[in-house]
């Protein structure tokens, strides 16, 4: 199970050195693939062109990590980001997301 966090954490952290370092290509690819579809077809652009202009906040370091089965969220600084497990390892569904009372996290990027 600290292993899963772990590398929930790890995602985490790779998605918000892409994103800070203006890598939206790099960004992109931790990203889950019904993610990128659904930002794709929202913007009417290219994935990297979709993150660059949602202008997201720097999340900063993850904070904590819940893992539950193959779903996760990682509590960063400024950000909560959810993920899934795929076969090729933890994938960000939905990052830019804030809690709401008594409504679930309203998030600026998200999977359908």
């Amino acid at each position: 199970m600290a292993q899963r966090r772990d590398d929930v954490r790890d995602t985490a952290a790779v998605f918000e050195q892409a994103l800070s370092e203006g890598a939206y290509d790099r960004a992109c690819a931790v990203l889950a693939p019904a993610t990128v579809e659904e930002l794709e077809q929202s913007a009417g652009s290219p994935c990297a062109e979709a993150v660059r202009e949602e202008s997201l906040p720097a999340g900063g370091a993850p904070q904590r990590t819940d893992v539950y089965g193959n779903q996760a969220r990682a509590v960063l600084a400024s950000d909560t980001l959810f993920l899934s497990h795929f076969s090729s390892g933890w994938k960000v569904v939905a990052v830019g997301c804030e809690p709401q009372p008594t409504r679930p996290y309203q998030c600026r990027i998200e999977g359908g």
